[in-house]
């Protein structure tokens, strides 16, 4: 039933084994904001008194807040303040609770759908009451027991906490200040016949070419990445590899020891799929080539049709 407990973990970002706990941050949407405290936010709140429900905490402009009998910690006091998260309970009351959850507004997450009733989709967020993804935030109708990549948000007609899956009108779209090279968090959330999208440290949208990607890549999946090209139009291109010369240095050297290991020819060169370079050194084929062409001009190396051959082999 929606506004049952289904996990109460904490969130893990970045953890790709837990897929209901991936998350990244992007800027911090509105919060339904009374006072001091928001709808949506954590807060440190004082504890007032103690009644059969539980405690009651100061909300500032919100008044006083329950925090659950269920939810009370061990050891409190009045006049002591507690950690909490504050949202709205399955009767629209504003409720307190200490566990945190899988995303928090503003931030993209991989969520589990666990209900669909006549409002729409229910996701588990780890609290007690689910997170809504009303119809009307549906791109395609959820299935209870799928995951779904989602955005999480403060509705702003209702002031409720929902979640949507149209994400794309959530990315940044004012001008990014990423530069080339630049090491950044990543979280995939579609394929095209291109390669990958992915959402860039929770704020724009960029692509990872499909030939640069010699592993299967999930939606929710999270990994670090490297920004490769920055488009005159925003577009911004993505690899999983870093670049620069210091990986083609780092590179030339491992394929000089890898000669010398071999006898000085090595079988690997232009002519291997880029799977099989990646697969003998986890990089990807045109780094190989700018690594290979760079021995070659160093005359440590020569490039043959079937391979390549260390000029002066260490036997």
């Amino acid at each position: 039933m929606a506004g049952e407990c289904r996990a109460a973990a904490p969130p893990t970002s970045g953890d790709s084994t837990n897929p209901g706990q991936i998350t990244i941050d992007s800027p911090p949407g509105p919060a339904h904001r009374h006072g001091m405290s928001a709808i949506g936010s954590r807060a440190s709140l004082q504890i007032l008194h103690e009644k059969t429900f539980g405690l009651f905490l100061d909300g500032g402009d919100l008044g006083e807040i329950l925090l659950p009998r269920r939810e009370m910690p061990t050891k409190w006091g009045i006049g002591e303040s507690v950690d909490v998260f504050l949202y709205l309970d399955s009767e629209d009351r504003q409720v307190a609770t200490l566990k945190a959850p899988k995303a928090m507004p503003g931030q993209f997450a991989r969520l589990k759908c666990v209900d669909i009733t006549g409002v729409g989709a229910f996701l588990d967020w780890g609290l007690p009451k689910d997170l809504l993804v009303p119809f009307r935030e549906q791109k395609i109708r959820m299935e209870i027991g799928k995951h779904y990549i989602v955005f999480v948000l403060i509705d702003p007609q209702s002031g409720r906490l929902i979640a949507t899956t149209r994400i794309a009108r959530h990315m940044d779209q004012t001008p990014h200040n990423f530069h080339l090279e630049q090491e950044v968090d990543l979280i995939i959330f579609g394929k095209t016949d291109l390669g990958y999208k992915a959402i860039i440290d929770g704020t724009h949208s960029g692509l990872i070419f499909a030939n640069d990607v010699f592993q299967e890549l999930r939606p929710g999946e999270t990994l670090r990445g490297f920004i490769t090209a920055l488009r005159p139009d925003g577009k911004i291109g993505l690899s999983l590899h870093a670049a620069g010369r210091a990986k083609v240095e780092g590179l030339e050297g491992q394929i000089l020891a890898e000669l010398n290991a071999r006898g000085g020819f090595w079988s690997l060169g232009d002519h291997s799929p880029a799977e099989e370079i990646n697969a003998e050194l986890g990089v990807s084929k045109r780094t190989f080539k700018q690594a290979t062409g760079a021995l070659w001009k160093k005359r440590q190396i020569i490039i043959e049709t079937n391979g390549i051959r260390l000029v002066s082999p260490n036997i």
